[in-house]
This record gives C-alpha cells, structure tokens and sequence, in this order.
C-alpha cells in the first residue's frame, strides 16, 4: 500500500516470494520508484524493462480512475498482474498476483481456437487473419498466391483402412506441405482433407512452380504401419490484386479454380478465370433445380432392351433417370449425375429409380429383368441391402427379375462392408453386373473376389470393330475371361450390324444398342411387350 506521496506504508510476505526479495530490503517510507530500481537492478523483470516504462504504467493506471491490472513479464518467465485501486484519500493499493498458470492457459486455448487440433496447422479463422493480414501490408513487385488444396482419394484410404490411419496421412500431408514452402509462408488445414497454401511471389509462374512441387510431393507414397498408402492432390491458384484486401473472395476464387481442376481430371491445378464464378453459379443453380425436381417427382425412368444375340428376344431392360425441365427440356445425365453424386442426391434419388424401376417391371412378362445402376455413394450407405428388400416386397418383383449394375469405381472402395453387401444381395437372388467393365481399374483378382453374375462390355472397344484389330481382341478376351468364370457377357453401344455380327461370333451373350432400340418411356416399353404377347398367343 502507498500514501498520497507514492511512499510504502505495508507489504505482505506474498510479496516478497513473488518478486524473491528478502524482508530487508523494503522499509517503510521508501518510495515506489525505490522499489522498481530495487527489482529492476536485481534482474527480476524481463529484459529491456525500464524504471521508467514501469511507473509510468502506475502513473496511468491510477490517473484512469478506475482498478486496471497490467501483466509484467518477469525473467524467469512467469507472468505477474499487477492491479492499482487507488483510495478515497489519496494513494491507492497495489495488489500482485503470479498468474503464470493462468496465462498459459489462455494461451492454450486461444492458440486451440486458431489451430487445428490434429496436424496442429493454422484453422480457418487464422488463415482469414493472417491473409488480410498479408493484404493489408504488400510487398512492392510480390503479389500473395493463395493456393486451395483437396485430396484425391483420401476418403477410400479413410473408409478402407479407418479413420485412425486417415488421420495419420493427414497429419504426414501436413508435415510435407510445410517442408515444401518457406518461411513466411502459411499453410493451414480447412477442415476434411483441405488445405491452404498463402503464398508471396513475383508472378504466375512462381505460384504454378509451387503448385507443382506440393502436388508432387504430397503424391509420392506413404508408409502407414506397414501400410502402404498412395493419394493424390489437386490445385487451385488465385493471385492478388493491387485493390484486395478481403482474403475471403481470393479464397472463393481459389476454390473455384481447385473445383475445375478435380473436374478435369485430379491431380493437376487450375488458376482461376472470370467465367469460372460465372460457371460456378450455373452450377449452384442446376444444383437448386435438382433438389426441387427431386421434391417434386420431375425425373422420368425410361428404358433400353437387353437383347440375346442368338434369337432377338428381349431378357430385360436397363433403367435409366431422364430430368424432364420446364426450360431446358430433357437434361443429359451427363449433366445432372455428377452434381447428385457430388452432393448426395444420388441417395434419394437412386432410391427413387429403384421403385420406379421395379414397380414398371411388375407389369412386364415375367422373363423380362430389369437392371438399375448403383452408385459406390449408395452402395455405401449402411441400409442399402435393406431399401432393396424393402422395394421388392412392395413391388412384389421377383428378385431374380432384378439386376443390379456397379461400375468398376466400387472395386476401389474394396471394403468388407461393399463385400458384404454384395453377397447378401446375391444371395437373396438379385443378380449383380459390373458396367463399363475394361474402362477403369477391374483385375482378375477383382472379378473373383466380387459376385458378378454379368459383364457389360464398355461401348468404347465396339465403335473400333472393323477400324483396329485390337478392338476385336480386347473383346474376345474379356468374353473368355466371362466364360471361365462362369458369367453372362453383355456388349453396350450396338449401332450396326457389322458390330452386332462381330461380337455375337466372338461368344458374347447379350447387347444392347440403339440398333435394338434407343431408351423409351415406360408406356412405349408396355406397348412392346403387349405386342410381343400378342404374337405369342397367335403363335
């Protein structure tokens, strides 16, 4: 405590312990400015603290008028408060409080609140900080890149192998970015499997050469507890203006660019364009429609014949989701697919088919099948084989009359669950096909492991019949490799009869073309079949 005239009237041993002073070395009537040399001569204060710098923090914490504490470093590291509360007759009380622990521990959650707690790399909220942050002091001829990262394929490696290995490739994704930028440089996680880069540089090229070096680096494999790992990334580059000081439009745009780049293909980078907001907003706005469409039952169901080569007849049919818009007519599932498997609507919507799908087939001829595309997104879902049943039984579809086509993308997804699933499916009498066979990733391997009933032979090797005599020998292999494991063979995008000529002497079993028939509504599809009943009963 100090009288009016800053002189010491009463200290606690508190005190002393605090500052390490010996009970000596403080009387009564010393001055403040005593004390503070006293402390400063013996070091007690963090280096650079001055006499000076310290009274004039009382002197303005008392002319305040109000109790204000003031946080002192000390040399040893600890922190001390130090609060003035001056009294009605003049002088004031001095209360010193070590509030190291406490500290600390704001700290901690304060660098919690701005850090990722997994890789430990700047979050969100910081990188908004630190890019304005960069805006806001440019450097003359350096312009700042920000550069959004995404990982290809890191949800196959997260759902085969688990989260707990998931991650520990993020954590090594974390730890090769930041060997592969400089200091000054910011590289912070976004959440899932993306990241940031804040990046100066003196031109595109600088920024395309460090896009370049992150994708290569981040692509090379990963040992994981004996696992061995592999991945891809894919970019997307924006540079600064001389007018921006927002990071958050640079951040959008960079986002922009990084979404073309996936498109194109993985594994690359884009640097942003104008008209790729202008792209990008077409999008969010098909995506709109799509939700609505699916609110509102706009899709139509129509269906391409399933054809035995040997005689003509028809054994089925392939169920495929036509968009019919108010504007723009019929959408291309070209078109309207990706989205609804980039957002999830392949879910609902699938579900949909499937319903539809089973529910025409019930009116058709029982020999007719009727097969239906499923995505790996549906194959996924932990209810899947259990939606199925659930349809067929309000159906009343025979299960055998149901076939059910996954593309070769599913066999990355190797999992015990997809396996499962499978299984259970077949065994309840569905028949399971694997479409577009020969155009991704499919092995022998692959064929044995997984319950396929069918082979659909990607139309891509039929339009090269007659042009490249390796077209023909792609088919006939893939035909024997169906016939030694005991599988029906189905040759997609027959348009010719040369096409149709050459695979039936190859030993296919069935196609499927528009030389048959394009894909029809389902009434055009119930006339057909009336027709051939039709002819059977006058035969």
């Amino acid at each position: 405590m100090f009288d009016a005239d800053r002189r010491l009237l009463v200290w606690n041993k508190r005190y002393l312990e605090i500052f390490g002073l010996e009970a000596d070395q403080l009387h009564v009537g010393m001055s403040q400015r005593q004390i503070i040399e006293i402390l400063v001569g013996l070091g007690r204060y963090a280096a650079g603290t001055t006499v000076d710098a310290l009274s004039e923090g009382t002197r303005t914490s008392l002319i305040e008028g109000q109790a204000t504490s003031i946080l002192r470093e000390l040399a040893d590291g600890r922190t001390v408060s130090a609060t003035h509360r001056a009294m009605s007759g003049g002088g004031w009380v001095a209360t010193f409080e070590d509030v190291t622990e406490r500290r600390r521990n704001e700290d901690r959650i304060t660098y919690m609140a701005r850090h990722d707690a997994l890789t430990d790399l700047p979050n969100r909220m910081a990188l908004h900080e630190f890019g304005n942050g960069m805006l806001g002091q440019p450097m003359p001829g350096r312009s700042l890149a920000v550069l959004c990262l995404d990982l290809d394929r890191f949800k196959l490696v997260n759902d085969g192998f688990g989260h707990a290995v998931g991650d520990q490739l993020l954590r090594c994704v974390a730890q090769r970015l930041q060997r592969e930028v400089r200091e000054g440089t910011t590289v912070a996680r976004m959440g899932g499997d993306e990241f940031v880069v804040l990046h100066r540089v003196k031109d595109l090229k600088a920024a395309e050469a460090l896009a370049r070096r992150l994708i290569a680096s981040v692509s090379a494999p990963y040992e994981l507890d004996g696992l061995r790992v592999e991945i891809g990334m894919s970019a997307g580059i924006v540079l600064s203006g001389e007018m921006d000081r927002d990071v958050s439009q640079l951040l959008q745009n960079a986002d922009l660019a990084l979404y073309q780049a996936k498109s194109d293909g993985r594994g690359t980078f884009r640097v942003f364009e104008p008209q790729m907001d202008e792209s990008a907003r077409a999008r969010l706005n098909l995506e709109r429609e799509l939700r609505e469409a699916l609110t509102n039952e706009r899709f139509e169901v129509h269906y391409q014949p399933l054809v035995k080569l040997s005689s003509n007849d028809v054994t089925g049919v392939e169920a495929l989701v036509r968009w019919r818009h108010a504007e723009r007519g019929l959408v291309s599932p070209a078109v309207f697919i990706p989205i609804a498997e980039e957002t999830g609507l392949i879910v609902p919507l699938g579900e949909w088919v499937l319903r539809r799908a089973c529910e025409d087939a019930k009116r058709w001829p029982a020999h007719v099948g009727v097969a239906v595309n499923v995505s790996a997104h549906q194959l996924r879902q932990r209810n899947f084989a259990t939606m199925v049943f659930s349809i067929l039984s309000e159906s009343g579809l025979d299960p055998s009359r149901l076939e059910l086509e996954i593309t070769e993308s599913v066999l990355l997804e190797e999992t015990d669950a997809n396996l499962e699933t499978l299984h259970v499916l077949r065994s309840f009498g569905i028949r399971i096909a694997m479409d577009d066979f020969g155009t991704g990733y499919s092995s022998i391997s692959y064929l044995r492991r997984f319950p396929f009933d069918k082979i659909k032979i990607d139309r891509s090797f039929v339009r090269e019949i007659g042009e490249k005599p390796e077209a023909a020998a792609i088919i006939r292999a893939i035909i024997g490799l169906g016939q030694s494991l005991n599988m029906t063979t189905l040759v997609e995008g027959i348009e010719t009869d040369i096409q149709r000529n050459a695979v039936l002497s190859e030993g296919a079993h069935e196609m499927q073309g528009f030389l048959f028939s394009p894909p029809r509504p389902a009434q055009e599809v119930d006339a057909l079949f009336k027709v051939e009943h039709s002819k059977n009963k006058v035969a």
